[in-house]
């Protein structure tokens, strides 16, 4: 075998250990930024909205001021009343999302009941800020109006779009 052919050789395995590490890289994100989203979610759940704009990342806080999050997220919580349960639907790990400036990001869902709306998503995205550390950068809630089913509901968005800064 040449040298080339042996490089070639080597290649798929090579190629293979970089996915298994990539993917292992990925959950262990999965892993630290849903730890992240369920501390946040917990400083929301209490009615702390202004500890969880202090929490939240960088783009989130130059989006919104912590004054206009108080409004918004009240808004939409209170009426919700208080949280009977939350699990987790699914987590994925993206470095590109529509909207967004590119970076490192985990996109979480949980289906949610409330005391005052038994059936909700949370979509809650964090982000590998510039500290080095995960914080939220998005918040929404999907629920049905009443007397409708959650497929022909709409979304509940508390934070604003992304804008590039």
């Amino acid at each position: 075998m040449s040298f080339g052919g042996a490089i070639l050789a080597l290649l798929p395995a090579f190629i293979s250990a970089m996915k298994v590490h990539a993917a292992a890289s990925d959950s262990a994100a999965v892993a630290q930024a849903t730890g992240a989203a369920d501390a946040w979610l917990k400083l929301v759940d209490d009615g702390d909205y202004k500890q969880s704009w202090e929490s939240a990342s960088s783009i989130f806080k130059n989006a919104i001021t912590d004054d206009q999050w108080e409004q918004r997220v009240g808004a939409v919580r209170e009426p919700l009343g208080k949280l009977v349960s939350r699990k987790l639907k699914a987590a994925h790990y993206a470095t590109s999302l529509p909207g967004a400036p590119d970076g490192k990001y985990v996109v979480i869902r949980y289906a949610s009941s409330f005391q005052n709306k038994k059936s909700a998503v949370e979509t809650v995205t964090p982000m590998l800020d510039k500290d080095g550390e995960w914080h939220v950068s998005g918040y929404y809630i999907k629920y049905a109006p009443a007397g409708r089913r959650l497929s022909s509901s709409r979304w509940r968005s508390t934070t604003p779009t992304f804008r590039r800064v």
